[in-house]
């Protein structure tokens, strides 16, 4: 074992950024079984002191779950260290009384955008799943979602069922964030939301925009319009 500070360090992290890698990607799915630190340190041909720093810090971030005996898990939803919680349309509609329903109206990969590369720092070429969600509340549109996943961060999208479910519920399930960006907005409603939304199109509709990131690399972009009447509070 190399006795230089700056080696260890390099050395742990690049075990770490293997394992993140794994994660994201999807070879080790939420509430997969981790091999052990000895496994691990003999097939990434370092010490187990190295794996079990990587391993710690992950934990410490929120990614795994050690547990005496039990071995390590990939948490099944993995906590934020960020104070900012992202919101689930489900819960929030739920949490009215309403019955909640959920509409999958397209999906596509294909290569991102200019406009999205630059927002997400993709490369040229760099491909991207688009999804477009209709949330409902007792039958009555709530919320019109039109994301952006970045498939070179999260390469398991493209597989990903979102018929029943989601993409939100799967993201915060998937992949933790670092950083995240918000804006409040009023724009106005094209026709294809205005219909979606049982409102006039060129109608003010209440927008929120939102892009996260994880440590540098861009995962997804999201702008939610919601039915008129809606009204977002925030405590602290």
């Amino acid at each position: 074992m190399n006795d230089d500070p700056s080696a260890d360090i390099s050395s742990y992290r690049d075990v770490k950024a293997d394992i993140l890698r794994r994660i994201t990607e999807g070879h080790w799915a939420p509430g997969t079984l981790l091999p052990g630190e000895v496994e691990l340190a003999e097939s990434f041909g370092v010490a187990r002191a190295t794996v079990n720093r990587a391993m710690r810090e992950l934990t410490d971030e929120g990614l795994l779950e050690r547990r005496r005996k039990a071995g390590t898990r990939v948490r099944p939803m993995p906590l934020r260290s960020a104070r900012f919680e992202i919101p689930l349309v489900r819960a929030e509609i739920e949490a009215t009384g309403a019955v909640y329903r959920y509409a999958l109206l397209s999906r596509d990969a294909r290569q991102a955008p200019d406009w999205l590369r630059a927002r997400l720092g993709l490369a040229k070429g760099a491909r991207a799943l688009h999804l477009a969600c209709l949330h409902s509340a007792d039958g009555a549109p709530y919320q019109f979602e039109d994301r952006w996943i970045s498939l070179t961060a999260l390469p398991a999208a493209e597989e990903a069922d979102f018929a029943a479910s989601g993409p939100n519920e799967w993201l915060v399930k998937a992949v933790p964030y670092s950083e995240v960006e918000i804006s409040f907005l009023a724009t106005a409603a094209d026709p294809r939301i205005a219909g979606y939304l049982s409102m006039d199109p060129g109608e003010p509709v209440f927008t929120a925009e939102r892009t996260t990131w994880w440590e540098g690399r861009g995962i997804t972009h999201v702008r939610l319009y919601f039915a008129r009447g809606h009204r977002m509070t925030t405590r602290y």
